[in-house]
Parts: C-alpha cells; sequence; structure tokens
C-alpha cells in the first residue's frame, strides 16, 4: 500500500491512496463527525513522534558510530534500522503540515515525490532490515558452526546497500506517478498518486503487499521460531562466550515482536482494501470502519520508529554496556585534550620564563 492520504475519506499517509479516477465514487459516501477530530490530532501526533524519533534515533547512530570497537554484524543492521526509521520521521513534518492545510501541498512537486519515496523507503527497507538481522540470529545459534564464514561485518554491509537499492528500486512508481494535482471536487491542489489506470495501482499495491510484507514475514516467523527453539534447547554457563551471542537475541527478538505488533494490523487493514476494490466488501458503513481503522492502525505503524531506540536502552544489555563504554571513552578524551591545553599552556609559561 502506498504511503499517502485518502483524500475523500481518510487523512493517513500510509493508507491506501485512490487514483483520481476514484474520487467520484468516493465522495457518494457522507462525512462522519470522527475525521474533524481526527484531522486535528494527526499534525499534533505527527510532529510528536517526528521529534522523539529524531533525538532517539539519532542517539542509537551516534552510540554505533563513535564507539570505538567495530559494529557486530547485528549492529550494523539495526544501525541501517536506525537509519530508515530516521529517514521516516523526517518526512512526516511535511505531511503534518500538509494535513493542517488541509491537505493543499504547498512544497512543490520535487519535494511531493521525495517525502512519500522517504516514507516508503522506511515501510520496505525496515522491514528487510528485520529479515537480516534475524537471519543473522538465525545462523548465530543454529548454524554455529558457519557463522564465522557466513556472519562478516563486510558481507553485512553490502547487504545493507543492497536493501536500500531494492528499496529504491520498489519507489520507481511512486517517483513517477506521484505529483501534485488540482482535484475541483475538493477544491484543493494535493499530492497524490495519479495513476492513468485504477488497475495499476491496485497491481502495485499488491505487488508491495506481497514483497513488502508477505514474503519478508514468512522469513522473519521462520527464523524467529527456529531461534526460539534454538534458545530452549541451549543450557549456556553464564560464563560462556554464546552468553553475549544469546543477549543480542533476545534484543533482537523482542524488536522483531513490537515490530509485528506495529504494522501487522495496519497490513491487514491493506489487505481488506484491497478485497473491498476488488468489490469482497462494498458500503459506507464498512468504507469508513475501514478508513477509521486505518487511521488508528497507521499511529500504530509510525510509533515504532520512536519504540525501536527505546528497546535498545531498556531491553540490549550489550547496547546499554556500550553507551556506558562510549561516555567513558568521551570523558577519557576530554581530560586528555584539557591535559594537553594544560601541559601546552604550562610549557609556553616556561618558555617565557626561561627567556628572560
Amino acid at each position: 500500500m502506498d504511503p499517502e492520504i485518502q483524500l475523500t475519506t481518510s487523512s493517513s499517509i500510509l493508507s491506501t491512496i485512490p487514483s483520481t479516477n476514484n474520487l467520484t465514487n468516493a465522495t457518494q459516501c457522507p462525512h462522519w463527525e470522527v475525521w474533524d477530530w481526527l484531522y486535528v490530532m494527526q499534525p499534533a501526533y505527527m510532529f510528536i513522534i517526528c521529534v522523539l524519533g529524531i533525538i532517539g534515533n539519532i542517539f542509537v547512530l551516534l552510540v554505533f558510530s563513535l564507539h570505538k570497537k567495530a559494529c557486530t554484524v547485528a549492529e550494523i543492521y539495526l544501525g541501517n534500522l536506525a537509519a530508515a526509521d530516521l529517514l521516516l520521521v523526517s518526512c512526516l513534518p511535511f505531511w503534518a503540515i500538509n494535513i493542517a492545510n488541509e491537505f493543499n501541498w504547498e512544497f512543490g512537486s520535487a519535494m511531493c515525490r521525495l517525502v512519500n519515496t522517504g516514507i516508503k523507503m522506511n515501510m520496505l527497507c525496515s522491514i528487510y532490515f528485520l529479515v537480516l538481522v534475524s537471519t543473522d540470529r538465525y545462523v548465530a545459534l543454529v548454524h554455529a558452526l558457519s557463522r564465522g564464514r557466513m556472519r562478516r561485518p563486510r558481507y553485512a554491509k553490502l547487504n545493507c546497500i543492497a536493501v536500500w537499492c531494492f528499496g529504491l528500486i520498489l519507489n520507481i512508481p511512486t517517483l513517477h506517478f506521484r505529483d501534485i494535482k488540482f482535484i475541483p471536487e475538493l477544491n484543493i491542489t494535493a499530492c497524490i498518486l495519479d495513476y492513468p489506470n485504477p488497475n495499476i495501482g491496485l497491481i502495485c499495491d499488491i505487488l508491495l503487499m506481497i514483497i513488502g510484507f508477505i514474503i519478508p514475514i514468512l522469513v522473519i516467523s521462520y527464523c524467529t521460531l527456529k531461534i526460539i527453539r534454538a534458545l530452549h534447547e541451549q543450557v549456556v554457563d553464564r560464563f560462556n562466550a554464546e552468553n553475549t551471542e544469546r543477549k543480542a537475541t533476545i534484543l533482537v527478538l523482542v524488536v522483531l515482536m513490537v515490530f509485528l505488533l506495529c504494522w501487522v494490523p495496519f497490513h491487514l487493514v491493506t489487505l481488506m482494501d484491497v478485497l473491498m476494490r476488488f468489490g469482497v466488501f462494498s458500503g459506507c458503513t464498512f468504507e469508513a470502519g475501514l478508513d477509521i481503522s486505518n487511521q488508528i492502525f497507521t499511529y500504530l505503524a509510525l510509533s515504532n520508529s520512536v519504540l525501536n531506540p527505546i528497546l535498545y536502552v531498556i531491553v540490549g544489555k550489550n547496547f546499554r554496556k556500550k553507551v556506558k563504554e562510549l561516555m567513558k571513552q568521551l570523558n577519557e578524551k576530554k581530560a586528555d585534550s584539557t591535559s594537553g591545553s594544560t601541559r601546552s599552556q604550562l610549557s609556553s609559561t616556561l618558555k617565557t620564563f626561561t627567556t628572560y
């Protein structure tokens, strides 16, 4: 489902957008008063998500990048996940202002494409980074003998580059069809997906659902089940070297579970929307209920970009250790800098005295 608003009934930036060909039918349904409340709440909620998400994800990226030790494979994937979340929350203020302006887009055609591409990149890339990190945990615990060959940071970085490129390729329809257009039925100039044919939009939504959710969820589910079984079967001594892998795995499992809780309801609503466009469901009451559900689950999906940094701090023992080591590292540098400055001043003073 393309990140967009339903101009006639829904303001969700992640909900399915009808093309302009669908607007006439949609406007036949009566206006529900609940939308007035949603229009007021959405901009404020997006700004809160934006501020918290930027602070949290920048913090995560700084910890991973400034720490003196090189990142592990799992940390490389989690760092890229934080970058994808940062990309999403950086785009939200534009949509918040857009909703506050009653969906009149004021940032030009280029920003219309770029902002929506950024939002959609998060939805696509984040789930594939989770596929990578769950696969890494699966190899670390289930295929421990081969992990030295398969789990190398260099390969992890190449995998991340491949995910970003893959996400960009899947965004080609957004870059091509997204544009600002005047909607006479609503008397607004909006940033919309203007498909030349409604069937093209439906095909894009179905492919996106399969490639962007169903396939990666199947891979994640398989790896997660194997990981849980491996953790259950293994009896590792407290001081065993494998304890580090277990700690990292617990964090990954929690991140995966929270991601599923945040995104599965949204994609189920997406599936219902596709079925409605196939004519399986119909009626204004069902459509309005679907749109309201879409709003609520969109909020839930967006919150995932804020929750991940919090999970790293609460659940990630290794991450907390990394933060403490980084603080100690920065304090030592500060002390060395201060000491060096003091020594330099003392040396200069001594030279002045010895000159005379």
